[in-house]
């Protein structure tokens, strides 16, 4: 089974910490509060696909075309060139939006399935929905075909304004688009001077090995979002702990566990993505399997021992009765109390009643 090809999204750094990019036909939701740069992320997301040979529909609930355009034009990126070729907008208010997404969206993927280029999408933002619908179901429920229909075209990149009580991660107001999604990262405002004072969260990822910390990013004219990472696990790091996930295989075996777990074992090892140790993760994993302490090195060599030796004694075992047997009936008698044996007509349990036998 060959690997998932990546989509990039172009917000360079981004895809160093999500295996290289989205999956195809995917949700991703950025959400943040005034000022984070969602509508850069937007730009930039559509601009790269632009670049490399790609369709691009942007879904706007608030400003025209050509404000965006214009506005983008400050940011460094020359999507002009592309109006009405390859890029197209949407352009819709309010309850308008719920016309769009019955009618006017399912029309466009049902024209879009006789071309062959692939489609990225944006809405930017998604916010004036969720403010004209306030029954949680209604929104679930148009959320919910908005995201199916647009998933037909290709990546969906949607961004969404957060209005976060103090104490909270995320805003309730975008609970629901979170479930939704495929994934979801958070931008974040932080004055705490420099040039690196806005930060971005990965929330969820599906189906994706993902960073977990927090990353700064700048704007650059020009280039646009740069978040400030390091690759999820480098070239270096990607076989360290080899040698650990072979000896950890070796010592379950050894303890009896199942195929079925030694394979997870292995797909651990596979998959291990962090720069730390994963010594205490297979220890706690091993406990959970009820293989406590199996991964200390002297449980093993104790086992390897008693079966040694349990092996060893019955090798003496039968050498002993050999002896015994030469002694007393004699080389030359050894075969026909063998065959008598063998044959099952004497059954002899005490060693006095062998000697009796002889004499």
């Amino acid at each position: 089974m060959s690997e998932e090809v990546r989509i990039p999204t172009g917000i360079l750094g981004l895809d160093r910490v999500i295996e290289g990019g989205v999956r195809d036909n995917t949700t991703l939701l950025v959400v943040g509060s005034s000022g984070t740069g969602k509508s850069t992320f937007a730009m930039q997301y559509l601009a790269y696909g632009l670049e490399h040979g790609e369709n691009a529909l942007y879904v706007s609930m608030e400003e025209p075309a050509e404000q965006i355009l214009r506005e983008a034009r400050m940011l460094g990126f020359n999507l002009d060139r592309y109006y009405n070729k390859e890029l197209f907008f949407f352009h819709s208010k309010g309850k308008d939006f719920v016309k769009l997404v019955d009618e006017q969206l399912p029309a466009l993927v049902e024209a879009n399935k006789d071309y062959a280029v692939k489609t990225r999408v944006v809405i930017d933002p998604l916010t004036p929905l969720i403010w004209a619908i306030q029954d949680k179901q209604e929104q679930r429920d148009i959320i919910t075909k908005l995201f199916y229909t647009l998933k037909q075209l290709g990546p969906v990149l949607i961004t969404t304004e957060e209005h976060a009580s103090p104490g909270e991660t995320v805003g309730e107001d975008v609970l629901i688009p979170i479930y939704m999604s495929d994934g979801a990262v958070h931008l974040s405002y932080r004055p705490i001077g420099g040039a690196f004072n806005r930060a971005l969260e990965i929330i969820k990822m599906r189906a994706t090995r993902h960073g977990e910390e927090v990353y700064p990013y700048i704007f650059v004219r020009g280039i646009g979002v740069v978040v400030r990472t390091t690759p999820l696990i480098s070239a270096e790091d990607a076989n360290k702990y080899d040698d650990l996930f072979d000896k950890a295989i070796r010592t379950a075996g050894d303890l009896g566990a199942s195929e079925s777990l030694l394979e997870r074992i292995e797909y651990v090892k596979k998959n291990w993505a962090y720069s730390f140790s994963p010594k205490e993760t297979l220890q706690i994993f091993f406990e959970s399997q009820g293989l406590t302490g199996s991964i200390r090195k002297e449980d093993v060599e104790r086992r390897k021992q008693e079966a040694q030796h349990i092996a060893e004694h019955a090798s003496e075992q039968s050498a002993f009765l050999a002896d015994v047997e030469k002694t007393l009936v004699g080389p030359e008698q050894t075969s026909c109390f063998t065959k008598q044996k063998s044959e099952g007509l004497i059954d002899i349990e005490e060693l006095k009643e062998l000697e009796q036998l002889v004499k």
